[in-house]
């Protein structure tokens, strides 16, 4: 399976204008930033429990939900119509039915690392982030003042030379520029997904600005596939805008956040 990412989109207001990427000092303008339920965090086996009243979870999307792609300095990100639930994430340890509102990547200046939660001291490549929120609330900002407000779908990108059938998937950014947004029709998110829908699940933050605790994380244990080709093409990205100097968009993950008192579980033994 190929997967063609030709443009990235999404233009809703967000705080990344207002924040650059240093993560130490994001506390001092946003507290949430310092409180005990931050992610990512890292996964360790002795720390996991299993729970066998976890629930599969599921994931309906419309490929015609899918708006625009957009590079905006800090990530790349494709927006959905999220107006009704047309896209929607559920089961597991979810209480309801949730809307994807976007999707992002995280990822590093190499192979060896990029993605924002570490699992037994492995920090994979890059990381997917599918975020979606509780319709129960009035809107997307609304759900994310609330603890059961977010739920976050995260996917590992593992860097392989193996060319795996149905598991090489292929970015191709057609623009590079800070701000630069196309139009990004009849994508279906699900594509994405490995083959096991295994998962590890805790309590935690949004890993960026204003860091709000609101995030019901279902993290995948089994990573896709990615060639180092293609995450080249990631850091071919420019975090600047047109008229000004080419840096390259790397290294946009928060590091590890304390895990406190928190329990991580595990829908497989």
């Amino acid at each position: 399976m190929v997967l063609r990412l030709s443009h990235l989109g999404i233009s809703h207001h967000i705080s990344s204008h207002y924040w650059t990427w240093r993560p130490d000092q994001w506390h001092k303008n946003y507290p949430f930033a310092k409180g005990r339920h931050q992610s990512p965090i890292e996964i360790n086996n002795k720390d996991v429990h299993y729970d066998s009243s976890l629930l599969p979870w599921f994931a309906s999307y419309d490929p015609g939900a899918a708006k625009t792609i957009l590079n905006n300095g800090k990530t790349c990100r494709v927006v959905f119509d999220d107006s009704f639930d047309r896209s929607v994430l559920r089961g597991g340890p979810l209480p309801g039915v949730y809307r994807l509102r976007q999707l992002h990547f995280h990822w590093g200046s190499s192979d060896d690392h990029g993605s924002e939660h570490v699992v037994n001291g492995v920090r994979y490549a890059g990381e997917l982030h599918l975020l979606h929120w509780n319709p129960k609330y009035s809107n997307y900002l609304d759900a994310k003042r609330r603890t059961d407000g977010i739920a976050v779908l995260a996917i590992f990108l593992q860097v392989s030379r193996s060319m795996i059938k149905k598991k090489i998937f292929l970015f191709c950014f057609v623009f590079i520029l800070k701000g630069k947004n196309a139009p990004f029709p009849n994508f279906d998110p699900s594509i994405l997904f490995p083959k096991s829908h295994d998962y590890w699940t805790y309590h935690g933050s949004v890993t960026t600005p204003p860091c709000e605790e609101c995030v019901t994380w279902i993290i995948l244990r089994e990573p896709i596939i990615v060639s180092s080709d293609q995450m080249a093409k990631l850091r071919s990205l420019s975090k600047n805008a047109e008229n000004e100097p080419n840096h390259p968009l790397v290294d946009n993950w928060r590091p590890t956040q304390p895990r406190y008192f928190r329990m991580v579980s595990a829908s497989f033994l």
